[in-house]
C-alpha cells in the first residue's frame, strides 16, 4: 500500500483559542473533547499515528476527523443528523418547553 500523505492542518488564532477551551472542558462531552484534541495534535505537527495512540483511537478515526475538520472547520467536529426514529426523551430530562416529563407510548 503506498504511503499516505501527511495531514496539514493551520489553524486561526480563533480557532485554537475554541479548540483549547474545549479540550480543557471538564463539562464538555468526552467525545468533544477527543475530536478537539486530535485537531490540535495535528496541527502541532503530530503524524497520525502518535495522534491515534496518545487519543486511544484508531488512525481511521484520526483520519476522518482531520478530512472532516479541512472541509468545514469547527463545523466539521460536529455530528452528522442520523437517520431512524428521533429520541423519546430529551437528553436533558425535560420537554422542548423545559418541563420535566416523559412522553406516552
Amino acid at each position: 500500500m503506498p504511503p499516505r500523505t501527511p495531514i496539514w492542518i493551520e489553524l486561526s488564532d480563533a480557532e485554537r483559542r475554541e479548540l483549547e477551551h474545549v479540550a480543557r472542558a471538564h463539562c464538555a462531552a468526552h467525545r468533544e473533547v477527543v475530536r478537539a484534541s486530535i485537531i490540535l495534535l495535528l496541527a502541532d505537527g503530530r503524524s497520525v499515528s502518535s495522534v491515534a495512540r496518545k487519543v486511544g483511537r484508531e488512525r481511521r478515526i484520526v483520519r476522518k476527523w482531520a478530512e472532516r475538520f479541512q472541509r468545514k472547520r469547527l463545523l466539521g467536529l460536529e455530528d452528522d443528523p442520523r437517520s431512524g426514529r428521533p429520541a423519546r426523551f430529551s437528553p436533558r430530562g425535560g420537554s422542548a418547553s423545559g418541563e420535566a416529563c416523559l412522553r406516552a407510548a
